[in-house]
């Protein structure tokens, strides 16, 4: 049962790892539900660690299911003469399996965390065409999708929001408002209340 037990230390270990790589894009969505901005960038640190607790977690998965599907020695069957051919569910593959399930979406998280925001549509504007304006907002300290759609939630909640795309890659959000009903100002408050910092606008041409 020696390494029946590692597996089982193995397969906490991965939920470990894949939940401190997952911090950075959990916390956006634990800020809306606390309604406390600050906590979306707490773990922004941890972005750059990402690929190697990725990395680290499917190793220790990998290491888990080695020891899970590799046959007993005979010294090791000898030793299990005593116990219970029953293994308990903590011990199984059955929770193996579960296991590598919920560090599979902990892993994923980024790439489907729009899921949790209102993605209600938008109400249709019309708005004449000399009060139509949009601008490229530089954003500080987005990480991952799931910072994205947590911008666009938030300036989206403004009136007049015509469109909002937000790009961790690019470090900014594309906004496109009515500026007779919300301001550049206003939207720039929308999302530092988020945590991250919005620094300068640049008016893009049309």
């Amino acid at each position: 049962m020696k390494s029946s037990s590692k597996s089982t230390n193995s397969a906490f270990a991965s939920i470990l790892t894949a939940i401190t790589a997952s911090l950075c894009c959990i916390t956006p969505l634990i800020a809306i539900l606390a309604g406390s901005g600050g906590i979306a960038t707490m773990f922004s640190w941890l972005e750059p660690f990402r690929p190697y607790l990725i990395g680290l977690t499917i190793g220790i998965l990998v290491f888990a299911w080695y020891l899970k599907l590799k046959p007993r020695t005979q010294k090791e069957i000898e030793c299990a003469c005593d116990e219970d051919e029953k293994t308990s569910f903590w011990r199984s593959k059955s929770f193996l399996f579960v296991i590598t399930v919920f560090t599979a979406l902990m892993l994923t998280f980024p790439y489907y965390s729009r899921l949790f925001y209102n993605t209600s549509e938008k109400e249709i504007l019309v708005v004449a065409e000399n009060n139509i304006e949009k601008k490229i907002i530089e954003i500080e300290g987005m990480t991952c999708a799931g910072c994205e759609a947590h911008v666009e939630n938030e300036v989206n909640k403004l009136p007049g929001i015509i469109s909002v795309k937000a790009s961790y890659e690019n470090s900014n959000a594309i906004v496109e408002f009515d500026k007779s009903k919300v301001t550049a100002t206003e939207i720039f408050m929308a999302i530092n209340k988020t945590g991250y910092k919005a620094i300068t606008a640049e008016k893009k041409i049309r």
